[in-house]
């Protein structure tokens, strides 16, 4: 009991200081001009300070720097998530500085996610129909290229107020519920929870109206985190991996029917629009909030059941991802995601604060 209530009092702390550097990072930020201007790509109306996320990078850091220095996490895990996490926010820090070429950030990405898988251990080795299957080198390069491709699709998503900061909250403590009901230690539920406390705090100055967004710092070292804690969690059971899997769906979803969507429409993959389907909700709802709040609700009353029945064995997983799945697909082609509208030159969503 004490041991319990000794780590919630850490996670407090983590919220704590996260809500507070996050408040010094948006007095830089004004200071400094580091604005979020609108443009074809933005979901708000006014200019707004960025790199809020540095927040998250710093008291997430922090906090593994501590499990590892307590024995609480092993040296491999640590090197895989603390190396991986400060190559992707370097990066991402200065491109909401000025600006850093698309070539070397995504260099940069495959460094970062290639060299959290190889601590990590790559995937694992998986049966299948009886035959055990090793991933092998095949695997590995799948496994870089999803987790590449989340990392990247977080910062896609991260394009209205508090959007990104509740995915992360959610999918992290539905995932420490996993978890808990597979039988997973304690002290290895403790990642994801640092990465929700974290968030958490941020939050506090994310909520519609946003007085600061996350900027690519963050949203890159959350796609990442969250995406080699599955593979962390596909190492310890893989029914718990496909929960991580239904968890992150409302994402995966939108980002991946959005590009897809616009390849095949044949637009150019690279230039700036606000046509995923969050942000078509977004101007249809005329409320950030209203859509934020649909991703919160989506994550537990729906994922966080079909995840939970997932991984006690009682729904198969391939069938818990369906379910999972192919609702949030049709729902983004009905929302029209990748589909520019003609009528939308500049958006026009509510009206948000820069002030204090």
């Amino acid at each position: 009991m004490a041991e319990s209530a000794l780590m919630i009092a850490w996670l407090g702390l983590a919220l704590a200081v996260s809500a507070l550097l996050t408040g010094l990072v948006r007095r830089y930020a004004l200071a400094g001009g580091m604005l979020d201007v609108p443009n074809a790509r933005s979901s708000h109306s006014l200019p707004t300070p960025r790199g809020g996320g540095l927040a998250i990078v710093l008291v997430t850091l922090a906090g593994l720097v501590w499990l590892y220095r307590q024995g609480l996490m092993a040296g491999s895990v640590f090197t895989a998530l603390a190396g991986a996490g400060v190559l992707v926010a370097a990066v991402g820090w200065f491109d909401d500085r000025g600006h850093v070429a698309a070539r070397w950030r995504l260099l940069v990405h495959f460094v970062a996610a290639g060299w959290g898988l190889a601590w990590l251990g790559g995937l694992p080795s998986f049966e299948l129909f009886g035959v055990v299957l090793e991933p092998g080198v095949p695997g590995f390069c799948l496994g870089l290229l999803c987790l590449v491709w989340l990392l990247n699709l977080y910062n896609f998503m991260d394009g209205i107020d508090g959007i990104a900061g509740v995915e992360v909250v959610s999918v992290c403590a539905g995932a420490c519920w996993l978890g808990w009901l597979a039988g997973v230690a304690p002290v290895e539920l403790l990642p994801p929870a640092l990465l929700a406390a974290a968030s958490l705090g941020f939050l506090c100055w994310n909520w519609p109206p946003a007085r600061i967004f996350m900027g690519d710092a963050g949203s890159g070292f959350i796609g990442l985190m969250l995406g080699l804690l599955s593979v962390l969690a596909a190492h310890q059971s893989l029914l718990l991996f496909a929960g991580w899997l239904i968890l992150l769906a409302v994402f995966v979803c939108d980002a991946s029917v959005t590009l897809l969507r616009r390849l095949v429409r044949g637009q150019h993959l690279a230039q700036a629009h606000c046509s995923h389907a969050y942000q078509q909700a977004a101007r249809r709802c005329a409320s950030h909030s209203a859509v934020t709040l649909s991703v919160l609700a989506i994550n537990l009353c729906w994922l966080l059941p079909l995840a939970s029945l997932a991984v006690l064995g009682m729904l198969a997983p391939v069938f818990g991802l369906v379910l999972a799945y192919a609702p949030l697909i049709f729902l983004a082609l009905c929302l029209r995601a990748g589909v520019a509208d003609p009528a939308v030159s500049t958006p026009n969503p509510p009206k948000q604060t820069t002030g204090p």
